[in-house]
C-alpha cells in the first residue's frame, strides 16, 4: 500500500463527483489493482474509469448529488477492515 492510500476501514464523504473519484481510486491502489485490472473486473473501458479517478462527471451523477445534498444527506464510501473485496 502507498503511503497516500487509505487504512483499511477509511471512509470518504462523496459531495462531489471528484469525491468518488479519490474514493474509487483510493480503494482500487490499496486492493493492489491497476485501472486496467479494475475495468476489466468491473465490465467498464479503463479510459472511463480513469475519467472518474479524476473527478468527471456526468449529469446524472451530479443531478444525483445535488439533490442528496439538497434534502441533507450524506453518501459515504467506506473500505472494510477485512481483506476480502465484496462481489
Amino acid at each position: 500500500m502507498r503511503t497516500n492510500d487509505p487504512p483499511q476501514g477509511a471512509r470518504w464523504t462523496v459531495g462531489r463527483p471528484a469525491d468518488l473519484g479519490r474514493a474509487v481510486a483510493g480503494v482500487r491502489r490499496a486492493r493492489d489493482l491497476t485501472q486496467e485490472q479494475l475495468a476489466e473486473q468491473a465490465g467498464i473501458d479503463r479510459s472511463y474509469l480513469a475519467r472518474l479517478e479524476g473527478g468527471a462527471t456526468t449529469l446524472l451523477l451530479e443531478r444525483a448529488l445535488r439533490a442528496l445534498r439538497r434534502m441533507g444527506a450524506r453518501v459515504t464510501i467506506e473500505f472494510p477492515a477485512d481483506d476480502a473485496p465484496p462481489d
